[in-house]
């Protein structure tokens, strides 16, 4: 994208930033509390600015990635899929209907989501509409099990479906859960496999995520490369929080992942180890990156919460006051401006 289109290009900010997940009521721990407004469940900041472009951005093609997606901006599934606050079929139909009709075809999901309900939901959404007008991703890792009842509220999922997961990097599982996605969304193909939470930050993982990971060495990551090969999935990786996995993947022998869905990484507000580390290193095996929660998990569009976590980084508060000033005065709002950061890098 044009830098120029930095902080004039309002269109695809008001749609994305209203699609990213809602986080809770504001963390008494925050240095300076937000306006009551921004702290309600489900509000927003207004978007600001001049609309310049009403149709979507789209990556150019390229020669030296693996595999880039047509798209540069896409939806995240995890609202749809409950998180930190239910919401209906209905309310979760028309989130979709508006990501659609202001021209989003790009749709991320993953069974971890609702445990299973942001794939149902999105597949009924998508069903019936060309597979070849829009790119659907989802993840591995997890294999999903009947609860026999109804489920228990999660930590984060709320309302979930009724099942319960357990971890599997294996090929078997690896395959298993493809096949069991493309159940639940009722879609003919699945473009994008991503295999999910093999990080630091995932406490769950039994050995960590180095025990994770030397599973997934010669499950996952060779099972999705065949289904690739073999033309049921176009690309596959890993969708992940830190990018200690996909680092360890190109610095060795293993499978070479085509593209990588990095969240917490890369915002107006934290992205120097990903610009000077991550990302050169990904351009040198021709991987691909898909910016998550560049909006720090709703943290730059008012909330309280910053990176999923109630525990907000000294400072961090006082910088986001003096990045909303800067774009005041460009009149534009901070939420717009911190999208078209994560859309700006080549």
């Amino acid at each position: 994208m044009d830098r120029r289109d930095f902080l004039t290009y309002s269109a695809a900010g008001a749609v994305a930033a209203a699609l990213l997940p809602a986080s809770s009521v504001a963390s008494a721990a925050a240095i300076a509390p937000a306006p009551s407004s921004l702290t309600e469940r489900g509000s927003v900041m207004r978007t600001e600015g001049q609309l310049v472009r009403e149709d979507l951005p789209l990556n150019l093609p390229s020669h030296t990635m693996r595999y880039m997606t047509p798209q540069r901006f896409g939806m995240g599934g995890t609202q749809i899929g409950n998180i930190f606050a239910p919401i209906s079929d209905e309310q979760a139909s028309l989130v979709l209907q508006a990501a659609w009709g202001a021209g989003v075809r790009l749709y991320d999901t993953s069974p971890f989501y609702g445990f299973g309900l942001s794939e149902y939901r999105l597949g009924r959404f998508l069903r019936g509409k060309d597979p070849d007008k829009y790119v659907i991703s989802t993840k591995v890792g997890r294999v999903l099990t009947a609860a026999g009842g109804l489920r228990a509220d999660h930590a984060i999922w709320k309302s979930p479906a009724p099942f319960n997961y357990r971890y599997d990097y294996t090929a078997a599982g690896a395959r298993r859960s493809v096949e069991d996605s493309l159940q639940r969304l009722g879609l003919p193909r699945i473009d994008i496999v991503y295999i999910h939470d093999i990080s630091p930050d995932n406490t769950e993982l039994e050995g960590g995520w180095e025990a994770a990971y030397r599973i997934a060495r010669t499950g996952a990551m060779v099972e999705l490369e065949k289904m690739r090969d073999e033309g049921l999935i176009k690309a596959w990786g890993f969708g992940v929080n830190t990018p200690n996995a996909v680092v360890q993947a190109l610095a060795s022998d293993d499978p070479t992942p085509d593209i990588l869905l990095l969240a917490c990484q890369y915002s107006l507000l934290d992205h120097s180890d990903a610009l000077h580390n991550t990302f050169p290193a990904l351009k040198k095996k021709g991987t691909s990156v898909v910016v998550g929660t560049p909006l720090n998990d709703g943290f730059l569009g008012g909330r309280s919460r910053y990176n999923f976590s109630l525990d907000l980084p000294a400072g961090a508060v006082e910088k986001r006051r003096r990045i909303m000033t800067v774009a005041s005065q460009h009149g534009i709002d901070i939420h717009t401006a911190a999208l078209q950061f994560a859309a700006a890098h080549p």
